[in-house]
């Protein structure tokens, strides 16, 4: 897999950019406050759930900090990318609101 360019791939569709750094994916995320921030973690959860993959991830008031990578391969695989593209597909639903 060619991380360059799936990287670009998704943030082609992105408001903010992922980064690669430590054989992981990163996004921070900023939401009007802690409830918005809350409801946004509790929808990717149901996204990480249903393909069995779960972020890394720290929630500070509106703020919430995503890291992706798979464990078992101790590198960032195509599920991390599917799991970001849910992940954006959510925040763009909870931002249109």
């Amino acid at each position: 897999m060619d991380l360059k360019k799936q990287l670009q791939l998704l943030n082609s569709k992105t408001v903010g950019a992922w980064i690669l750094q430590n054989q992981r994916l990163k996004k921070e995320f900023v939401f009007s406050d802690f409830n918005a921030a809350l409801q946004f973690m509790l929808k990717v959860g149901k996204s990480a759930e249903s393909l069995n993959h779960h972020p890394e991830w720290c929630n500070i008031y509106n703020k919430v900090a995503i890291e992706l990578t798979t464990h078992s391969a101790a590198a960032i695989t195509q599920l991390d990318f599917d799991l970001a593209h849910k992940i954006e597909q959510e925040f763009k639903s909870a931002k249109s609101k």
